[in-house]
């Protein structure tokens, strides 16, 4: 089983006295955004937006969304309203509007680099690849430093198999982006999709250096010494990453693989049974189907006399 993990990553919020960041260095205003502030009235849209700010600061994303669209209600320039609008909500789960807020906010400001960076990351999540290509190549126009721009246009050439070209953008993340764990994790797996799993293995070793409780990481590493034969070296990845997250259904399943290769079929049947409720509970039905099936060839085994 291979791992699907394309999450794009997200700048900070972005406000007239405070720069706030999420995973990534912190953002500057551009001239032409610092100038429209300078000229708002702090009563009106300016307050609105910090008003929305300390709303996300404090948790209520809900009052957040509804005081950015006050401010970009009354400045329909202020790029800063729809680009937080479009964070907001990204939080939230709604991928269109904030695919529609980040354009307002390049529209207000064409050289509002990570607008277009976020923009493409929500087209890439919406599967628009070519249209998400154009954006993240916009905001490395304007900002060739913007490591999660980068992450973003792997992520777009990873979908398209076009490895050589991902691991290059996704090298370019690792530059200017040295605490994010997940380039060099996609790293890892575009070379895994190569079968170069020596270069793999490095790539997800990279990743838990930064992060050393990545449950796809060390799960990837269990597969790499699992085709490897390298049985007891998987069951400790896989044993790493279910302790990463306890919740993590592939852990269990390939624990339950190696069990199965080493005939200790009562452990199979244990990690087999939590990964097949794991898989339902989180409405993955083909994989609590694999898990099933190979949780009845555990128990079949398992009361045979050996």
């Amino acid at each position: 089983m291979r791992l699907s993990f394309f999450k794009y990553r997200i700048a900070g919020l972005v406000s007239l006295m405070l720069v706030m960041s999420i995973s990534f260095p912190s953002l500057a205003l551009s001239p032409s955004v610092a100038s429209r502030l300078a000229q708002s009235n702090p009563k009106t849209a300016v307050g609105w937006l910090n008003q929305g700010l300390q709303a996300i600061q404090a948790g209520r994303v809900q009052d957040a969304i509804a005081a950015f669209k006050q401010a970009a209600k009354l400045d329909p320039a202020l790029a800063p309203a729809h680009y937080n609008l479009g964070l907001a909500y990204r939080q939230t789960g709604q991928l269109q509007p904030s695919a529609d807020a980040f354009y307002r906010a390049t529209q207000a400001d064409p050289k509002f680099a990570p607008a277009f960076a976020n923009l493409g990351g929500a087209l890439l999540e919406g599967n628009n690849l070519k249209l998400a290509n154009d954006y993240l190549q916009r905001a490395l126009e304007l900002d060739p430093k913007l490591g999660f721009a980068h992450y973003n246009l792997g992520l777009v050439q990873e979908q398209q198999r076009d490895c050589e070209r991902a691991i290059a953008s996704f090298k370019k993340a690792v530059e200017y982006s040295k605490n994010a764990p997940e380039p060099p994790y996609h790293i890892g797996m575009c070379y895994l999709q190569q079968g170069k799993l020596d270069q793999a293995r490095s790539a997800f070793y990279q990743a838990l250096k930064i992060n050393p409780k990545y449950p796809e990481a060390y799960y990837n590493l269990g597969s790499i010494f699992f085709q490897q034969s390298k049985l007891q070296e998987a069951l400790e990845a896989f044993r790493k990453s279910a302790e990463a997250n306890s919740n993590y259904p592939n852990a269990y399943y390939g624990a339950g693989l190696v069990f199965m290769q080493l005939q200790q079929y009562g452990d199979a049947v244990q990690v087999l049974q939590f990964a097949r409720d794991l898989y339902n509970a989180q409405k993955n039905p083909q994989w609590a189907k694999n898990a099933e099936q190979l949780l009845q060839q555990a128990q079949n085994l398992n009361y045979q006399p050996r």
